[in-house]
């Protein structure tokens, strides 16, 4: 009797220790490093502790610096419900969903206020249809702004671009560079410093978290912030598989969203102190920084209006109400 008693406690205790690990393990995956204060990754790390806490048996394991898969692969494996959940640059998805370019559009976004503006207009309403009808959804929005350096000197109007090799994020904007008078370098992020370094580039455009993590302060002779007039911001979400998320049960949906919207807050202020920490860097290493006049800006507007968004205009069906809405938000 004994014997078996012991066998019925033990057997209990498996059943416990089966129950306790019973969790719904999510995968989230990004490029970005991890445990270095990249904004990004710490987005993911956020809505990972939450859901945790939030005791619903959910649990997220993150994989950053593109560990489980490559940048581009993550649109196809989250569609798919290969992966979870990731913090993606949205435009890197255009080539499968065109629209999606105009989420890395020359002066769209402006500042970091209008921005959040965007978050609720009729331009981010059609982008994010577009998301949810390729079978995924948005747990947080985050857009990030970005900057435009030189060796040669500081990029103030269009014409300060003639005749510099400039290494850029996207199409939308080697369009406008071009137009404005430069030849594109086609290279990855991480080959930016070299390139500067060897004059295979003069100028670069990227994100204010890229320009420092790169160190190409020490390859820049001047920079163009954001300021209040930025031309440069990228639209990088927090995405879900929706096929994962439908997987869930109701509790566990509701922890995921609302481990989103505080990811989301935590990004609004962390953003902007990217911009500052690239200002202060660059200053620190005797590198001249600019903002852009509303005038400046409006020039380089004229410019993208006849490179950059004509010719979105004429390849994406809907391209034209998308730059306007967006427009539209002041």
């Amino acid at each position: 009797m004994r014997a078996i008693s012991m066998g019925m406690a033990a057997a209990g205790l498996l059943a416990l220790a089966a129950g306790a690990q019973a969790q719904t393990v999510l995968k989230a995956s990004h490029q970005f490093p991890g445990g270095k204060g990249d904004p990004r990754d710490e987005m993911v790390q956020i809505i990972a502790r939450e859901v945790k806490a939030a005791n619903v048996g959910l649990e997220m394991q993150v994989y950053p610096g593109a560990s489980l898969f490559k940048p581009n692969d993550q649109w196809n494996a989250i569609v798919n419900g290969q992966l979870d959940v990731t913090s993606f640059p949205l435009d890197y998805a255009s080539g499968k969903v065109r629209a999606f370019g105009a989420t890395l559009m020359p002066g769209l976004v402006r500042n970091h206020e209008r921005a959040q503006r965007l978050n609720e207009s009729p331009f981010m309403k059609s982008i994010k249809d577009k998301i949810n009808k390729a079978g995924v959804i948005v747990l947080a929005d985050a857009w990030l702004a970005g900057a435009v350096g030189s060796k040669k000197g500081c990029v103030r109007k269009p014409e300060d671009m003639k005749g510099l090799k400039i290494r850029s994020a996207g199409p939308t904007f080697a369009a406008m560079w071009q137009a404005a008078g430069a030849s594109i370098v086609s290279i990855p992020s991480n080959e930016v410093y070299n390139a500067l370094q060897t004059g295979v580039a003069d100028a670069t455009d990227t994100s204010a978290g890229s320009f420092v993590s790169f160190r190409l302060y020490e390859q820049l002779k001047c920079i163009t912030a954001p300021g209040d007039n930025a031309l440069w911001f990228m639209y990088e979400p927090v995405l879900m598989s929706k096929r994962s998320f439908d997987r869930l049960n109701k509790q566990q949906q509701e922890a995921l969203l609302n481990a989103g919207k505080k990811s989301e807050e935590f990004f609004n202020g962390a953003t902007r102190k990217l911009d500052d920490e690239m200002v202060d860097v660059f200053k620190k290493h005797n590198v001249e920084v600019i903002t852009m006049t509303d005038a400046e800006y409006d020039a380089w507007l004229k410019v993208a209006q006849e490179s950059s968004y004509k010719q979105f205009a004429s390849e994406v069906p809907d391209g034209n109400k998308l730059i306007t809405d967006a427009l539209a938000v002041r």
